[in-house]
Parts: C-alpha cells; sequence; structure tokens
C-alpha cells in the first residue's frame, strides 16, 4: 500500500508519498490547483505501483474539486479534519511547518492510523450542507422581513399586532395586502372587511374579527402621515416573503430528495425530519470524530458556558454558542417538535417547567438529550428504538 498525503492550499497542493515503512517513495512535489496540476498528479499516482489510499485536509473549499477528481480515479480517499494532522504534528520532535512538512505528515498520518476510507456518501452530504445552509439564509431574510414589519406596523397601526394570534399568519398577510395604515382600515367598509377575512382564514375568522380590526382603527395613536409610505414598503416585504418561502419550499424538496439517496436512520428519531436531519448530518460529518456525546454536545455549542472570575461564579449558565450554529439551529428547531411529540421528551419538559425552569433553558436540556439519540443512532447505524 502507498500513501499519498496532500496538504490542500488556495494556489498550490503539496504531495507526499510514502510506503507501508513510511520511507518516500519519491521526494514531495508541489501541483497547481488546476487543470494541469490535476493531470501531472494523475501522471505520478498512476506510475506507482500499488494500491493508494490519499489522506487529504478539509480546508476550507478548495479541498473538494481535488475530492471529486481523485474520487473518480478510482482512488481510497481520506477526509481528515486539519485538527487531526494538527495534534499529531504536535507529536513529533522537530517543529517544522510548511507545506511540504505537512504533506508529509499527512502521509504518515494516514499510513499509521488506519482510518476507514471517507464514505462514498460525501458528495451528496456536501450537497445537502450547501442546501441546509442556503435554507437557514432563506430563513434568516424572511426572519428579518417579518421584523421590519412590525417596525411598520408600530409606527401607522400599533394595535394590529394584538388583533391576531400571529401577524404573519395567512389571513392577516392577506388583510394587509389590501391596508395597512389605521387610517385605511377606519375606512374600510364592515361587510366587505368581514368576506375578506372569511375567505382568507377559510372561514375562521369574520363579522367579529372585522369589527375588532375598524374599532381598534377608529381609536388607533398611529401615524396618519406615514401611511402613503408605509403601503409600500408592506407591498414589498410581503412579496418579497412569498418569493422567500417559495424558494424554500423548492430548497426542501430538493434536501428530501438527496436524503433518501443516501443509507441513513436519523429521521427514525422523534423530532427529527427530512430537513432539519439533513442539516444534522451534514454538520456532523464523520461521527467518529467524536468518541462521547458530550463532545457533540460541545460543538453544536450548545453545552454550558462558564463564567468565574476571583471568587465569583456564575449561578446561571447559558449556553456557549460555539461550534456550528446550523447544527446548533437544527437540534434545536428538533426538539421543539420532540418536547411535543416525544412521550419521553414532553415528560421532561413538564416536569421541569414545573420546576420553573424557562422554556428556552428546558429545550436546551431537550436539545442535548436528543444529541445523545442522534451520536448512538449515527455510530451504531442502526434505527432508533422507540421505548
Amino acid at each position: 500500500m502507498i500513501y499519498c498525503g496532500i496538504d490542500v492550499a488556495k494556489h498550490k497542493h503539496a504531495v507526499s508519498l510514502l510506503d507501508e515503512q513510511g520511507e518516500q517513495v519519491k521526494p514531495v512535489f508541489m501541483i497547481e490547483n488546476t487543470r494541469p496540476g490535476f493531470d501531472r498528479l494523475n501522471q505520478e499516482l498512476g506510475g506507482v505501483a500499488g494500491p493508494i489510499t490519499v489522506g487529504l485536509e478539509a480546508t476550507g473549499h478548495y479541498w473538494l474539486a481535488l475530492y471529486d477528481e481523485l474520487s473518480k480515479r478510482g482512488h481510497a480517499l481520506i477526509v481528515l479534519n486539519p485538527m487531526q494532522v494538527a495534534a499529531y504534528r504536535r507529536s513529533g520532535v522537530r517543529k517544522v511547518k510548511n507545506d511540504r512538512h505537512d504533506a508529509l505528515w499527512i502521509a504518515d498520518f494516514i499510513r499509521i492510523a488506519n482510518l476507514p476510507a471517507t464514505s462514498r456518501n460525501v458528495p451528496t452530504i456536501l450537497q445537502m450542507r450547501e442546501l441546509s445552509r442556503f435554507r437557514f439564509w432563506l430563513s434568516e431574510q424572511v426572519g428579518d422581513c417579518k421584523r421590519k414589519m412590525l417596525t411598520i406596523l408600530d409606527r401607522v397601526f400599533p394595535e394590529y399586532e394584538r388583533l391576531f394570534s400571529n401577524v404573519f399568519i395567512k389571513s392577516s398577510r392577506q388583510v394587509l395586502k389590501t391596508a395597512v395604515s389605521a387610517q385605511e382600515f377606519a375606512d374600510y367598509d364592515l361587510s366587505e372587511l368581514a368576506l375578506l377575512l372569511h375567505s382568507a382564514s377559510r372561514g375562521r375568522f369574520g363579522d367579529q374579527q372585522a369589527e375588532r380590526v375598524l374599532t381598534a382603527a377608529s381609536q388607533s395613536v398611529g401615524i396618519g402621515f406615514l401611511a402613503n409610505a408605509a403601503r409600500v414598503e408592506m407591498g414589498c416585504l410581503l412579496d418579497q416573503i412569498d418569493l422567500l418561502e417559495d424558494q424554500r419550499s423548492r430548497v426542501d424538496q430538493a434536501i428530501e430528495l438527496l436524503m433518501q439517496q443516501i443509507p441513513q436512520f436519523i429521521t427514525s428519531i422523534p423530532g427529527i425530519g427530512p430537513v432539519t436531519g439533513a442539516a444534522i448530518l451534514s454538520e456532523i460529518g464523520d461521527i467518529q470524530r467524536f468518541d462521547a456525546p458530550e463532545k457533540l454536545v460541545a460543538y453544536a455549542g450548545l453545552d454550558a458556558s462558564v463564567y468565574q472570575t476571583g471568587q465569583f461564579e456564575a449561578s446561571v449558565a447559558h449556553i456557549s454558542k460555539r461550534g456550528s450554529p446550523y447544527l446548533r439551529h437544527a437540534l434545536w428547531q428538533s426538539a421543539i417538535v420532540a418536547a411535543r411529540y416525544d412521550p419521553d421528551l414532553l415528560a421532561f419538559y413538564q416536569a421541569k417547567r414545573k420546576e420553573g425552569k424557562h422554556h428556552n433553558v428546558v429545550i436546551g436540556a431537550v436539545s442535548r438529550k436528543l444529541v445523545a439519540r442522534v451520536f448512538i443512532v449515527l455510530k451504531e447505524q442502526r434505527p432508533y428504538l422507540i421505548r
């Protein structure tokens, strides 16, 4: 077996080849991050007798093109976390740090570590990560638009927010497409508004809700001279939200299709669906990087932060929010669902709430329990067994 270590960089990659005894097959050489550079690498590897295992660090996005090229050539590939190689390098006597030496360290690490080849599902996993992060961005944009809508209403019709359980439900959004300021609502015909509410809410609202809206509008302290500007702004924001939510639905469909292409059991855990499951899987990557659930909790930033100085130690600990924000968000959303529909977690949630714990504190605890389930399912590659 020949072990090939590649130190990945933006413009050039350093390549090292070692045999099973750790001796260099040939001197370390450099290749350009270009098609001619890849051709040279394929030529060099093609001239080596025997099977080759290639190890490369997941450095930014620069390793992806190289991974794609080498996987097409059928090489066994091991994608390494840079921290793994850094820890191994520190075990050496000589403190040398440059691209050529790093390539040697990578080759030697995969030679002695006896790591399994990285799953062939990596391209699919990376697509899921790309789409999951894009979906997160879309959701952030939707949130920004909604916060701006509330700011507008707070100026021109501050009482409106209390008229609906949620300003952004379908019936409310439909109404806001026709009127925004209190002055505009006050001029509305009662029967016309009741008909609009009845249609938009599928019969849930009608005359009574219309009367509430008109009464609030007639007594509002909203700023009247901003009405025209508010109508333009609100129309743009509502259109933008419709577009963003439609795009998010398209992304959800693409993610679900990708989830069907890989063997996975994470969606067997109550509270985790295809979309959140894809985010969790793609952000965790290789579960073998974590040897305990606590380390996965810390990677998600769900561990408690510690604040201590001198004789003072904080009595209330907040989550650290280190690690992957995308993983933390997906676990948090899953925990909210699990706390409602999983019997064990529902009982746990209710017990903690009775103790006086805040909702968010308890959801954080539920998230950590969910991480333990994810850890076991991924480590043992089996479905979650509901007790």
